[in-house]
């Protein structure tokens, strides 16, 4: 046989077992004669909504009840940012009945030319899908695309009143349940007044026991007068529904010419920001395509949010647009960090960037699609491109504007995204309870007291400073723990090196606080973290990698004023009884004037803490009433110049070391060794 025509030839195995019969099916069931076709029931009208109203508006909950009011406010928008309207009134009445009235165009009340029994108001209010904004004619954009809105609200309201003014005359026509009860009636003539007036109540046999919020309606009211500084909406609510002692005011005048950058001052209210506030508006390229409103704070601590909108209409699960905001400005950075010739700011993602940035972005685009009637999300695939091109260069010209608040905000992200990718490989020790005192570094000299507020951890320099400080220490608020020569330097090591350093886990077993995604400033140990070592040369270095440590791997203990630098001197001056005490050889040039008569003045240098007696050490450095600390900060101004310092002083690429010394060294005259 073959092999290359019939593959290779078998090997004869076991006999296979018997096969099983199958079990013999079941008989089907007889034809059920009672399922036919009037079983097959067509709903009409507007009885589809009525049935499941959850597929138009969500559901049947308080969100669903508002989401009724939205439907009818944006049509008023819509006539607004279209440029037919100037103001929109909107009150909440006794009784849950809700009006919102605009001076727009009104809504068509002659004959529809396909129902022409019918007029055009009737049939947007009792047809879904109809309205005046899928041909692009009526309105450029619009937020009531889909055509459903007014009749939802219909079907879903036991009283719903119309009145539109146009061409000087009033009409108006009841409905009850998406039914119209009165024919569209001709009022008379009326003057100064045109537009459309929608009262409305909810059907109690829909949404049972709820009622509009007045806090609700007025947040929505200021947000969309905040999204189109065109417009002004007068609020107003019936007293007797406002919660005493509550901030909602009773009636209102909302208008915000700065629009989003005015809204997005009052969220953040003051928060500490990287760089001032970035705002500005733009067409969208192309030919009728739009426009774009942005508004954007990078913060210090403050929560970051993004609230992004498509004509006017919330979308609180983002979308294409968002996809787009986030393009343009990770690509600003990045194309900023190597105009700076900064190659660390290729590991920013755009993670790191939103992270800490409170934004709000609006577009008005043209036939935008949304995912489902809520509009909850913006899927119009076009948006993530326009919304990227009209912000690329505009984000350049903002970053080049001011290089230097440019180079914060970058070294600011730097940090953010260097500190994500440590949180992804870094694993350290397991919190520490501040009261359980478990588990802590055997080294550890630990203070009795447990209020962290009240107590301080010093750091020092070997067994035998350590020896000094715990017996001039004060033992219910201050804690010694003794470090073991120069710890590492975490600039220039790797993350597998410090994950393995017995030095930095016992130092940040003690504090308890966690580093990276385990960080947690409630959770630390002491109030201040003091860093006391020799007076010198070697301990001044030590302090440096200390300091570094904490720069750059618990930043938060630095930004939020925990750690601080003792001052221990170098230097005893004595006479006779008198002994004072000097800092440095300058200070002990000034000290030695103090000394009168002719009997000879001593002169002590301390080798190192360990060799100052406790009860000296206590009274120079420890003793909170007569000592002097320095506090440690990082200032957000100086963010950049802070990094390339740290990086410069204590990286990997000793060449900058190397110049900086070389800059730096005609300034010196003595070296003390």
């Amino acid at each position: 046989m073959n092999d290359d025509l019939f593959g290779p030839a078998r090997t004869p195995g076991p006999k296979p077992a018997p096969r099983k019969e199958a079990p013999t099916p079941q008989a089907a069931k007889p034809a059920d004669d009672s399922y036919s076709a009037k079983d097959i029931e067509v709903l009409e009208g507007l009885e589809p909504v009525r049935r499941r109203p959850g597929m138009y508006i969500g559901g049947t909950d308080e969100t669903a009840l508002h989401h009724l009011a939205a439907e009818i406010l944006d049509n008023a928008m819509d006539e607004a940012v279209a440029g037919h309207a100037s103001f929109i009134e909107v009150s909440l009445e006794a009784g849950n009945v809700l009006a919102v009235r605009d001076n727009g165009r009104g809504i068509p009340v002659d004959p529809h030319p396909k129902f022409k029994h019918l007029s055009a108001l009737e049939v947007i209010l009792t047809t879904l899908h109809s309205g005046g904004k899928f041909g692009g004619k009526a309105y450029d954009t619009s937020g009531g695309l889909h055509g459903v809105g007014s009749s939802v609200v219909n079907a879903l309201s036991e009283m719903l009143d119309v009145e539109v003014a146009r061409d000087r005359i009033l009409w108006k026509q009841s409905y009850a349940r998406g039914a119209p009860t009165t024919k569209l009636l001709n009022a008379g003539p009326v003057q100064n007044r045109r537009g459309t007036l929608i009262r409305f109540r909810p059907d109690r046999q829909i949404f049972p026991d709820l009622s509009f919020s007045p806090a609700r309606l007025y947040r929505l009211c200021r947000s969309k007068a905040y999204l189109f500084r065109g417009v002004v909406i007068r609020w107003s609510c019936d007293p007797s529904l406002l919660k005493a002692g509550g901030d909602i005011p009773a009636s209102a005048e909302l208008h915000f010419p700065g629009g989003l950058r005015d809204s997005l001052e009052a969220d953040i209210n003051g928060a500490a920001r990287i760089v001032p506030l970035w705002s500005g508006e733009a067409d969208l390229p192309g030919e009728r395509t739009g426009r774009l409103e942005w508004a954007v704070a990078w913060l210090e601590n403050a929560d970051a949010f993004l609230h992004s909108y498509c004509n006017t209409v919330p979308t609180v699960q983002g979308g294409t647009h968002e996809a787009g905001f986030r393009a343009a400005l990770l690509k600003g950075f990045r194309t900023w960090g190597e105009h700076r010739a900064n190659r660390r700011a290729a590991q920013i993602v755009a993670d790191d960037i939103l992270g800490a940035m409170a934004a709000k972005l609006s577009v008005f685009i043209r036939e935008p699609q949304f995912q489902g009637q809520t509009k909850e999300k913006l899927t119009s695939a076009e948006a993530t491109r326009l919304v990227e091109q009209a912000l690329t260069d505009r984000f350049d010209h903002f970053l080049a504007g001011d290089p230097t608040q440019a180079d914060n905000l970058l070294a600011f992200l730097i940090e953010r995204a260097e500190d994500r990718l440590r949180r992804k490989e870094l694993k350290d020790a397991p919190r520490k309870s501040a009261t359980r005192r478990l588990r802590l570094p055997g080294k550890l000299t630990d203070c009795t007291l447990e209020d962290a507020a009240r107590t301080e951890i010093f750091l020092v320099e070997g067994d035998s400073a350590g020896g000094s400080a715990k017996q001039a220490r004060d033992r219910a608020t201050q804690a010694v723990l003794p470090l073991r020569g120069k710890i590492l330097n975490v600039a220039s090591a790797s993350t597998e090196k410090l994950r393995q350093n017995q030095e930095l886990k016992d130092l940040i077993e003690a504090l308890g606080c966690g580093v990276g995604d385990r960080f947690d400033r409630t959770r630390l140990r002491y109030g201040r973290v003091i860093i006391m070592t020799d007076a010198d040369v070697d301990g001044a270095h030590i302090a440096s990698l200390l300091m570094t440590f904490f720069y750059r791997e618990l930043p938060e203990l630095v930004r939020n004023g925990h750690v601080y630098l003792a001052q221990p001197p170098l230097y005893r001056l004595t006479q006779g009884a008198k002994s004072v005490y000097a800092m440095n050889d300058a200070d002990r040039e000034r000290k030695m004037k103090q000394f009168k008569g002719t009997a000879k003045v001593d002169v002590s240098r301390f080798k190192g803490l360990g060799e100052m007696p406790p009860a000296s050490l206590k009274e120079t450095t420890m003793d909170p009433a007569k000592r002097t600390l320095l506090k440690v900060v990082a200032l957000p101004e100086e963010r950049a110049r802070t990094n390339d310092l740290v990086e410069s002083l204590m990286g990997r690429r000793p060449e900058l070391r190397f110049a900086f010394i070389q800059e730096r060294a005609k300034t010196v005259t003595e070296v003390d060794i």
